[in-house]
């Protein structure tokens, strides 16, 4: 008779084990791959946005405004000054191929208008969004009421959400609230319930008017616009409290963030630390930020506090060295 051979039990058990070591070497490795393309795609969404904000600046001679506040959202009929109840996301929109977008209710009124921005608030946009921590998709929006100047109370249940926030400033102290109570206080320049906002160092906050002649200690010393921190249990719920907000708001923290040491250091996204003040990203090692001179940096969550600051200043006249970042 023929006999014919196969695998011992010992020799397959062999076998699996081996298969299951080359797997476990070869995961990490694929798992740092795809982190270095996330980062690197991150890394060209800052790009994009440092640029629109240029083209902005080209198109209007300032960077765009940091608008009023989080209970209004953007208007498309308003400018891209004061008068603006947007913030810089919704100003630098038609940068980034999103004009139908920034337009939505521009020439419509009533209902219609309405509901077009409501449309537009719960769109989200890719070039926003770090590949690292989330997908671009509509989340929950905490607040859900917001106004325009056609309608005092609109529901918007999601949103469209910011994975990068604007360099606001070294300032100690950050003054953040809804806005105005009506429209015709918002065309006030001298209403008294506008923040003194004088001490604010950065690019962009509440109704600036920023231009690069302002930029005295050089665009290639001053951040622009940088990812921004996140409690990593909510990163799809809207319960953080600086990430709670659609993308076309005003000024607030959603979209804003300082570097004084007050705040802390910039860190990566940890569980259950909530921190609306600072930089950060969900990325192991440092963290992504674009400079006023276009070019986009890794900055190690290590910097150096002091640079830290003095990159956030516009006007502080302070050197910077290189090697402490």
């Amino acid at each position: 008779m023929k006999r014919t051979r196969g695998f011992t039990l010992v020799e397959l058990l062999v076998v699996i084990t081996i298969i299951g070591i080359l797997i476990a070497l070869l995961l990490p490795a694929v798992q740092a791959a795809r982190e270095a393309a996330r980062r690197a795609q991150c890394g060209n969404n800052l790009k994009q946005l440092g640029l629109a904000i240029h083209n902005h600046h080209e198109a209007f001679g300032r960077f765009p405004s940091g608008g009023w506040g989080w209970l209004w959202v953007g208007e498309p009929e308003r400018g891209t000054d004061a008068r603006q109840p947007g913030g810089w996301a919704f100003n630098v929109l038609p940068y980034v191929e999103q004009q139908n977008l920034h337009d939505a209710g521009l020439g419509l009124s009533g209902t219609a208008r309405t509901n077009a921005i409501i449309a537009r608030a719960e769109t989200p946009v890719a070039t926003f969004i770090c590949p690292t921590r989330r997908r671009p998709l509509a989340y929950p929006d905490y607040h859900g009421n917001y106004r325009t100047a056609t309608s005092t109370s609109m529901r918007i249940p999601t949103g469209g959400r910011s994975d990068y926030a604007i360099n606001c400033g070294d300032q100690s102290r950050n003054e953040i609230f809804g806005g105005p109570d009506n429209l015709g206080q918002g065309d006030d320049p001298s209403w008294s319930g506008w923040h003194d906002t004088s001490s604010h160092t950065g690019i962009a906050y509440e109704r600036s008017l920023v231009s690069m002649a302002d930029v005295k200690d050089g665009a290639s010393n001053t951040y622009l616009i940088g990812e921004k921190y996140i409690n990593a249990d909510c990163y799809l719920t809207g319960d953080d409290s600086s990430d709670n907000e659609n993308l076309y708001v005003g000024y607030d923290n959603d979209h804003f963030r300082l570097t004084h040491p007050n705040f802390g250091p910039p860190r990566q996204d940890q569980p259950g630390v909530v921190n609306g003040g600072i930089f950060g990203s969900a990325h192991p090692g440092g963290w992504n930020v674009a400079l006023c001179d276009g070019s986009v940096r890794a900055i190690s969550y290590s910097i150096d506090a002091t640079t830290h600051r003095w990159l956030g200043n516009r006007r502080d006249a302070q050197p910077i060295d290189a090697s402490k970042l």
